[in-house]
């Protein structure tokens, strides 16, 4: 229990705290004064002041805010304060500052998977473990056992990569490189086409030779500069397939019950710790897309809103009417809250199921 507390602590503190920051140091760069920086909503717990800002831990742990001069709409300013005002900077220097939360969180993400892939993590090694009988593994001659060290020529490292070959070439013969008990030898199968669900429920064709992976790992570890490049890309699919299970969401594939809130990352952020460092770096990274991808959406109140108020405005050349941000703004109130509750029926029930 206390990991897990610690954990989630840790989780969301740092990633509101990245958030945050984004924001704030977008806000300094364009000289706009910041009023407070607060790592949660609510009363405040503990701070100090420095200078014009007033930093401080707030009681409720679920989010934070930087709350910046002139950052309510039609706010009444002195006129000394008008050129550090947010209201009154370019509209895209408030896109800016706006955008520079979710930006952060995914640069975040992207130095967290960089740590992982250079420390070095556990990966697969393409080693044959189970075979299926009447499948053209079995038929070809595949063992227990077998190390497949090519496929057509071309060295295979992980089982991921030799599974995806795999199931790329439904029906097209594939040259086996083997290692067997210290022996090569080179076996040809064709994967038989077949039927799957993915991770959506939607049915897609892939090739399979009926072989499950022996179980065996290395730990692969990647030089700083290819690190980066990797972790890059490896952010880029968490927020695809994040967008993705969104739309399923709305679309009916998805079950809306699969929508997670606090709780469930209190529980999962203290299953990673107890895994280890590198698993509770990388669920840290994913939860940090999640917040991007969320952010960006574009409810009243969150960054997405602003962010498509502040492009319509440099659309039209004026600003949008303040009685339809004001009416916007009840209305995300409304959705924020439902959402939240959603997640919480879901944490709950999840935990009573599990009962």
């Amino acid at each position: 229990m206390t990991i897990t507390i610690i954990a989630t602590i840790v989780v969301l503190g740092v990633l509101i705290f990245v958030h945050e920051l984004g924001h704030f140091l977008a806000a300094k760069g364009s000289r706009v004064g910041v009023l407070t920086f607060s790592l949660g909503f609510g009363p405040k717990l503990f701070g100090k002041k420095v200078g014009e800002t007033q930093y401080q831990v707030s009681m409720v742990p679920l989010g934070g805010y930087v709350k910046m001069i002139g950052e309510e709409p039609g706010e009444k300013l002195p006129p000394e304060l008008l050129p550090k005002s947010f209201s009154a900077q370019p509209v895209g220097r408030r896109l800016g500052i706006v955008f520079a939360g979710p930006f952060f969180n995914f640069l975040f993400a992207v130095v967290a998977f960089s740590v992982a892939f250079v420390v070095g993590l556990p990966t697969l090694l393409p080693e044959v473990g189970e075979i299926k009988p009447d499948f053209p593994a079995y038929q070809a001659g595949l063992k227990p056992g077998d190390r497949i060290l090519e496929v057509n020529g071309s060295p295979v490292k992980r089982w991921e990569d030799l599974a995806k070959v795999i199931h790329e070439s439904s029906d097209r013969p594939l040259r086996l490189k083997i290692d067997r008990e210290k022996e090569t030898i080179r076996i040809s199968v064709t994967p038989q086409a077949s039927i799957q669900k993915n991770l959506f429920g939607d049915d897609v064709r892939v090739g399979l030779i009926g072989i499950s992976p022996s179980g065996k790992t290395f730990i692969e570890r990647t030089d700083p500069f290819s690190a980066v490049y990797r972790a890059v890309l490896q952010s880029w699919r968490v927020t695809e397939l994040t967008v993705v299970s969104i739309y399923k969401i709305i679309e009916g594939k998805i079950s809306a019950k699969t929508i997670g809130g606090p709780i469930l990352i209190a529980q999962l952020a203290g299953q990673q710790a107890k895994a280890g460092f590198l698993s509770l770096v990388i669920f840290m990274a994913v939860i940090s897309i999640n917040l991007v991808i969320l952010n960006i959406l574009p409810i009243p109140v969150l960054d997405g809103w602003h962010l498509l108020i502040f492009l319509l405005e440099a659309v039209i050349g004026r600003p949008v009417s303040l009685k339809i941000r004001e009416r916007a703004q009840q209305i995300g109130v409304f959705i924020i809250i439902f959402i939240m509750l959603l997640v919480f029926y879901n944490d709950i029930t999840r935990i009573i199921g599990a009962e």
